[in-house]
């Protein structure tokens, strides 16, 4: 029986948080693909004691209380108050935010083939990894979001963990602006994504992205754009066909550096001429780094997101003389060469890069080997889902980049407020859903296809060792990942809807009214006597 001091503390905080958090923030997602409740746990009770709870804007050495999926308490020495709590002691260890990547692709049809992990699989990666929500992209079926978005439901019906979308615009016409509008209305779709590469298939052209743009403003949508010169990209690789170079070195060779800055600039300039924030995915190059570091500078609402491919990997791998080797690091916009991304991890250091995901992606070697007499036959894509927060911790933090509350920042604060769900995600504060980690940065990881949960046979991080190791994940209150045990279990993830007008939409209609009266037109004129 619940003492009388417990279910005080209890109701305290529960009136706290709802007194600083409006209800819709907390409990918008319940009801599709999971619980019904506002934490959706399962009524474990878990005290976290003795470590260093690490937010966005603190580091501070309190406890953590846990009831039925949902943080109830946040502060110094909170006593046991039964005996059916899990106590975890973290004495000496970081407790944090589970991870949110912003940028994943499970089982989805791409290049006659569909992708290796699935809404499990891709989970069980996750959560293994410490990763606790994802937001996966929708695919339209021949152009219709209605139809994908039911797919992707269907797919999503085997989750594990929590999950959001974003939807893919793949044509442009009256149904389409129609679609997006019950998207963001019935749905819970606060983004959408433009590819201004692979022609011939999901490629936009600019009066379409131009309509796509105003379209995300007028229903406060983030537009997201695949930033390459797709009509440039197919010339670049019929150039390497025509001289003889048809291994995986030609995918690098075919889509330069310079073909990525200058559809990044494209793309921020629209944006720019309709007034609207936008979101550019998987930078991976200087080019399209300095454009977006121009926009920030004059201004301009431009988030840069990373992916962990771009900022610890370089192309030398697809120069390796096996196939199977060099084919797995195929992804678009390809891994750049050596300094790229040393330069983009000191933009995500300096703020010009705010997010980092992963593009989650993954081929087995007999899908890479579509390819094996054709680059362009290749499925493009890697894995790290489930590798991203070792590597960033490992990589920023551990070599001085970046800060504790940095890394809560870059791998899941900024992305649950740029998606408008913070601080029911992206942060563990009294009311914020139970999604944590327990990082011990006294010992080390190795990576590889091993160890590693995804169901493909190959790991672009093969052999990787470094510092920080998460021992326990804590996804809606359940202790998922502990001692190298996972425990997870099919159609028990929720789908998460992102509220519309985020907070990167915060005073368009004031720019837009100075734009409209600065213009100093109409002029009246007189007419020219006959």
């Amino acid at each position: 029986m619940a003492t009388p001091c417990r279910l005080m503390l209890i109701l305290l905080a529960a009136v706290a948080a709802a007194a600083s958090h409006p209800a819709h923030e907390f409990c918008a997602a319940a009801g599709e693909g999971g619980a019904g409740s506002c934490g959706g746990g399962d009524g474990t009770r878990i005290l976290i004691k003795g470590g260093t709870v690490v937010n966005a804007h603190r580091a501070e050495e309190v406890d953590v209380y846990i009831e039925d999926g949902v943080v109830v308490a946040v502060r110094p020495n909170i006593p046991v108050g039964e005996d059916n709590v899990k106590v975890i002691d973290a004495t000496g260890k970081y407790v944090m935010p589970g991870g949110i990547d912003p940028h994943t692709h499970l089982e989805m049809e791409f290049m006659g083939t569909v992708t290796i992990d699935d809404f499990f699989s891709g989970h069980a990666a996750a959560l293994a990894g410490g990763t606790t929500m994802h937001i996966d992209f929708v695919i339209p079926v021949n152009g219709n979001l209605t139809a994908g978005i039911e797919s992707y439901k269907h797919k999503a019906e085997k989750s594990a963990m929590d999950y959001g979308f974003h939807m893919a615009i793949t044509k442009w016409n009256y149904e389409v602006s129609r679609e997006m509008e019950v998207m963001v209305k019935e749905h819970g779709i606060n983004s959408f994504k433009f590819f201004m590469a692979y022609k011939g298939s999901l490629m936009v052209t600019d009066d379409l992205l131009l309509q796509g743009l105003q379209k995300c403003k007028s229903l406060g949508a983030l537009a997201m754009v695949h930033a390459e010169n797709g009509d440039a990209v197919a010339e670049g690789q019929q150039r390497m066909i025509d001289l003889g170079i048809t291994g995986p070195e030609g995918h690098a060779l075919s889509r330069p550096p310079v073909l990525e800055g200058e559809a990044t600039s494209r793309a921020i300039r629209l944006a720019k001429f309709v007034n609207t924030p936008l979101y550019v995915v998987h930078v991976m190059s200087i080019d399209a780094m300095e454009e977006i570091a121009r926009a920030k500078r004059e201004g301009q609402r431009v988030i840069g997101e990373p992916v962990v491919s771009g900022l610890v990997l370089d192309d030398s791998w697809l120069w390796d003389p096996d196939f199977a080797t060099a084919s797995k690091y195929v992804m678009s916009p390809p891994i750049r060469e050596a300094g790229h991304g040393k330069a983009l991890q000191a933009a995500l250091s300096s703020g010009i890069l705010q997010l980092v995901g992963t593009d989650h992606c993954t081929f087995n070697s007999t899908q890479k080997a579509f390819g094996s007499d054709d680059f362009r036959k290749i499925p493009n894509g890697v894995n790290g889902i489930e590798e991203r927060m070792h590597i960033i911790w490992d990589t920023m933090v551990e070599t001085g980049k970046i800060t504790v509350t940095d890394y809560v920042r870059v791998t899941s604060t900024e992305c649950a407020k740029i998606f408008n769900i913070y601080p029911r995600k992206g942060a563990i504060l009294e009311g914020s859903d139970a999604d944590i980690i327990i990082l011990n940065p006294k010992r080390s990881f190795v990576m590889g296809t091993h160890t590693h949960h995804s169901r493909s046979n190959t790991n672009v991080y093969e052999g990787r060792k470094g510092k920080g190791l998460i021992e326990v994940t804590i996804s809606r209150g359940r202790v998922v990942w502990e001692d190298g045990n996972l425990n997870v279990v099919p159609g028990s993830g929720r789908y998460i809807r992102t509220p519309p007008f985020g907070y990167l939409f915060d005073g368009i209609e004031k720019s837009d009214a100075i734009y409209r009266a600065g213009l100093r037109a109409p002029v009246v004129r007189s007419k020219a006597a006959a």
